[in-house]
């Protein structure tokens, strides 16, 4: 709780104090779909920017937008995204980005809307309990019975919702009471005030002998290390060690593109190969073998590290030599100083021949990224946008075969540059995290890569880009077909059913008619022209290329 002298007290209707305290937290912008149950946090909202604090509202078409955006919103800025929902239905059609969340550990707070108290059990319009309904996919889920209790809850809320580990958080408010008078305390929030706990040092100090100890360390890097702000220490600890990283998520960028230490394109070799790796920041689940590396061409199993900024979360189910967590910055930089104080490991020989992989892999990509293949190969769609991607562009994915792809060809240089569906696999994320991304970054290039079965969960949120004037551009792999279950299900079965989408759709005039421009794209060779108008627009505009349904990405896992 916050401290008389870290607080002031602020007399105002509930909605007032809510926006009062989300300000306090860094709060900027409001995502919303309007409802008359949460009317008091636009007012709160109204008068705060009266009185020189303006608070952005920023209103969507479904609701899943909103909170997909304030998901996203957290993800970008470190800071909590908001998201405001009316009662009910407003609350459950953000369900699912809640989930994303809690997988991802994003920062977001989710208000709800409520039926008022002095109804309550006779039947108010969209009257339910959300409590049970959001407990299980959130960290803290809490009803603020009167607007004296709103300050307090609020801040505990985004207290919750940005420690670690971090994740949405959820309270609403009785209608009633949104509208009433309250007073409460207003903290002053600390830049710091957030840091993960001190890591044991005895932890730190064995992982450091066995980093030193091994022959051919990996070292995987997942979101938490952007989430944390441990970007900057671990690019240092990987260049003052020399130790070859790959990585996942929005630990995508924390080493840039390019960079001779950056081993994903040699990704099977380095798992394969390594006799020890040592996992920060990221789930030891689908996406990384459940935890057993190693092996590969008769070599023994890689002995596992996981280093998480929570104790929590460190994996409760692989095989672990050593573990530790903690505030992921302090994690680094002990095991840097640690390594320093003894003799330097010699990886040149392992480093060298994962980069000849690397080196190898970029060479056979060329081909494909310069595909003249007609159905156009998804691969080349990226052979034309990488070389037109600023170092600072976001990048966004939602879709499956396409964003795969997307996963293997786009290695962003800076972090916080990269969002996909993570681990929860959610599609329909896109256009919300496209808009926060304009909010967030308005000087950026933002690229929202999608697929055409995802573009059906969303896309009518153009209409929320072109009123609020976000220009976005979208790069769609149309290939007619829900292609990640098109390809499994003819391997398993012999053939396929619910698996295809109306051939050849344009959706480039969908997103024309709510206001935005766009194109269709048939040849390989007009794909770059295209990307250069849809840079130049100064709007949303959808350059939707039509790509070969059996130009599917190789698997070697259905995520199970």
């Amino acid at each position: 709780m916050t401290s008389p002298e870290t607080s002031t007290e602020l007399t105002g209707h509930a909605g007032q104090l809510a926006v009062a305290v989300a300000q306090a937290h860094g709060v900027e912008t409001m995502f919303t779909l309007s409802g008359a149950h949460v009317f008091p946090m636009y007012d709160g909202a109204v008068k705060a920017a009266e009185e020189g604090q303006p608070m952005r509202l920023l209103d969507v078409r479904h609701e899943q937008t909103a909170a997909f955006a304030a998901e996203a919103t957290g993800k970008l800025t470190r800071v909590p995204g908001l998201a405001v929902l009316t009662a009910g239905p407003g609350v459950t059609n953000g369900i699912s980005a809640m989930a994303q969340a809690q997988f991802a550990g994003s920062p977001m707070v989710v208000v709800g809307g409520r039926a008022p108290n002095n109804r309550w059990g006779t039947g108010a319009l969209q009257e339910i309990d959300h409590l049970p309904i959001v407990g299980p996919v959130t960290k803290r889920a809490a009803t603020l019975m009167t607007a004296d209790d709103v300050a307090a809850g609020f801040h505990e809320a985004f207290t919750a919702a940005r420690s670690s580990h971090r994740g949405p958080t959820y309270v609403d408010v009785p209608m009633d009471e949104f509208f009433n008078v309250g007073t409460g305390a207003v903290p002053v929030v600390g830049a710091d005030a957030f840091r993960g706990a001190e890591p044991d040092s005895d932890a730190v100090d064995r992982i450091a002998g066995l980093i030193a100890g091994a022959a051919r360390p990996l070292l995987i890097l997942g979101t938490d290390v952007w989430a944390d702000g441990a970007e900057t220490a671990a690019l240092r600890f990987v260049e003052a060690l020399g130790v070859p990283a790959i990585t996942n998520g929005m630990g995508r960028g924390v080493i840039p593109g390019g960079h001779p230490l950056l081993v994903t394109k040699a990704r099977g070799a380095a798992i394969g190969g390594a006799d020890l790796v040592v996992v920060v920041g990221t789930a030891l689940d689908f996406r990384l073998g459940y935890g057993i590396f190693g092996g590969k061409d008769g070599a023994e199993p890689a002995q596992v590290v996981h280093i998480a900024d929570s104790p929590a979360l460190v994996s409760g189910h692989a095989a672990l030599a050593a573990s530790v967590g903690g505030d992921l910055t302090a994690v680094f930089d002990g095991l840097q100083a640690a390594l320093e104080r003894g003799n330097r490991p010699d990886w040149s020989g392992w480093v060298s021949g994962l980069q000849d992989t690397v080196a190898a892999a970029a060479a056979r990509d060329a081909e494909l990224l310069s595909a003249e293949a007609d159905p156009v190969h998804p691969a080349r769609i990226y052979g034309e946008l990488v070389p037109r991607l600023a170092d600072d562009a976001v990048v966004i994915g939602d879709g499956g075969d396409f964003v795969s792809f997307a996963g293997k060809y786009v290695e962003p240089k800076r972090p916080g540059c990269w969002l996909d569906p993570g681990p929860y696999g959610c599609l329909g994320a896109g256009l919300g995290a496209a808009i926060a991304a304009r909010v967030a970054r308005p000087s950026s290039q933002v690229v929202l890569l999608l697929g055409d079965g995802a573009a059906g969960f969303s896309l009518m949120d153009v209409d929320t880009l072109v009123r609020h004037n976000l220009p976005v551009v979208m790069v769609m792999g149309n290939n007619s077909a829900w292609g990640l279950e098109k390809g499994p299900m003819q391997m398993l079965y012999g053939y396929d059913v619910v698996a295809d989408l109306a051939p050849r759709t344009a959706y480039d005039s969908v997103v024309s008619a709510l206001g935005g421009a766009g194109e269709t794209v048939t040849d390989p060779r007009q794909i770059g022209p295209a990307l250069d108008r849809a840079f130049a627009a100064g709007a949303p505009y959808l350059v939707n290329v039509i790509t070969d349904v059996n130009a599917a990405y190789p698997r070697s896992t259905f995520g199970i």
